[in-house]
This record gives C-alpha cells, sequence and structure tokens, in this order.
C-alpha cells in the first residue's frame, strides 16, 4: 500500500480545537515535524482537515 510523508509547515496555534486534535492524531507536534502514514481513507479525511497547515508527498 503506498505511503504518505505529511510534513506540518505552519502551527496549529489559534486554529480551531478540531485541527489541533487531527494534527495531534496524525503524530505532528511541531513545525517541520514528518510523519509517514499508510494512504488510507482516514488519514486522506484527517489530511483534508489540516491541508493548510500541512505538506503532503508520496513515498514508495
Amino acid at each position: 500500500m503506498p505511503q504518505l510523508k505529511i510534513t506540518q509547515t505552519k502551527s496549529g496555534v489559534g486554529g480551531k480545537q478540531n485541527q489541533k486534535d487531527t494534527l495531534r492524531t496524525l503524530g505532528l507536534r511541531r513545525v517541520g515535524q514528518s510523519v509517514v502514514r499508510e494512504d488510507r481513507p482516514e488519514v486522506l479525511g484527517m489530511i483534508r482537515t489540516v491541508a493548510h497547515l500541512v505538506d503532503v508527498e508520496e513515498v514508495k
């Protein structure tokens, strides 16, 4: 299954609580941090919630 590298590019401070919670659920705690997650519908939904705060790229 393809994987996605998710990098936090902006802070969640000042954002809505659900966006902050979504960043934590993805495993992101600070700007510049990256995590690798499977390309699943649940993860894509979380990415959509915080799309303005993260960069996403596909990893092999």
